[in-house]
């Protein structure tokens, strides 16, 4: 639902303002150098460059795809850099498969094949789910189509038949 006017999953304004006055004096630098690191950490990229800059292709294509509540929610849990990567996209026309998602990736990353892009896709998505929580996560999950659950590092059940 989305209770700030404007566009169906964009942050209102004043979200934006409210991740502002909650971050310390650093204005969220240090929040999102963490969660670099995180990135870098988990995908072992060899530079803080090459982390960061996957961090915000992943954030970018999923800014997409998460509209509503499940967006609001989500900048508001992330560092204000990568609030507003994900709060500045505009929504998706079509919903993408996790295949087509990660290829989406790929072709935003210089040199990138699918077999890395799903690698950095996972990278990025599994620390995000660290940091967002379940509940969060599984909000967003119940939004995009199957297959994506493994790219945030959880397992993905077939309903019973």
């Amino acid at each position: 639902m989305n209770q700030g006017g404007g566009t169906p999953g964009e942050v209102p304004p004043s979200s934006v303002h409210d991740l502002r006055a909650r971050r310390d004096d650093s204005g969220g630098r240090h929040d999102w150098r963490e969660l670099v690191d995180a990135v870098r950490e988990s995908g072992q990229y060899t530079t803080r460059s090459e982390a960061e800059s996957v961090t915000r292709v992943v954030l970018s294509a999923l800014g997409g795809h998460v509209v509503g509540d499940e967006r609001v929610d989500l900048a508001r849990a992330l560092p204000e850099e990568a609030a507003r990567v994900v709060a500045s996209q505009i929504p998706a026309t079509r919903r993408l498969t996790a295949a087509e998602f990660v290829d989406s990736v790929a072709t935003r990353i210089e040199g990138a094949t699918p077999a890395t892009a799903r690698w950095d896709v996972s990278s990025v998505l599994s620390v995000l789910a660290e940091r967002v929580g379940d509940g969060l996560v599984t909000r967003i999950l119940d939004q995009l189509p199957p297959g994506y659950a493994l790219l945030f590092g959880r397992a993905e059940l077939a309903p019973a038949e």
